[in-house]
């Protein structure tokens, strides 16, 4: 600011000026380090369902599964997810390595349809 206007203020006014903005300035900093404490941690995966096995009216083809992932509409929103791997994780009741949780992995292989369904291919089968 000028300093010209700030010397012609009587002097308490100008301390208490100069208080509170190296108070608003404390608070600035404050407030940055707060923002730093609270970020929220970022999601690396997209969640989604699984629809089934590609099949017609008779045929099933098992090697095959169908998934929705959520957040996708269109056939153009499913090039992004094309060649990505697939995590099928599920709860079983025996502990294994510490876990009882398993996965079964895949790949995303190609859209299937217009309305963003993907065709994935696990490396077994899914149930």
């Amino acid at each position: 600011s000028s300093s010209g206007k700030a010397s012609t203020l009587p002097a308490p006014l100008r301390a208490a000026i100069e208080a509170e903005a190296e108070a608003m300035a404390g608070e600035k900093q404050v407030k940055k380090a707060v923002k730093k404490g609270t970020k929220q941690p970022v999601r690396l995966y997209a969640k989604g369902l699984i629809l089934g096995y590609k099949r017609s009216k008779s045929n099933c083809y098992a090697n095959c599964t169908l998934l929705k992932i959520d957040g996708v509409r269109t056939k153009e929103d499913t090039q992004f997810y094309l060649g990505k791997r697939v995590a099928y994780v599920y709860k079983a009741k025996k502990e294994v390595k510490n876990s009882k949780f398993r996965v079964m992995w895949g790949k995303i292989r190609r859209p299937h349809g217009n309305s963003g369904t993907v065709r994935a291919k696990f490396a077994k089968n899914i149930p």
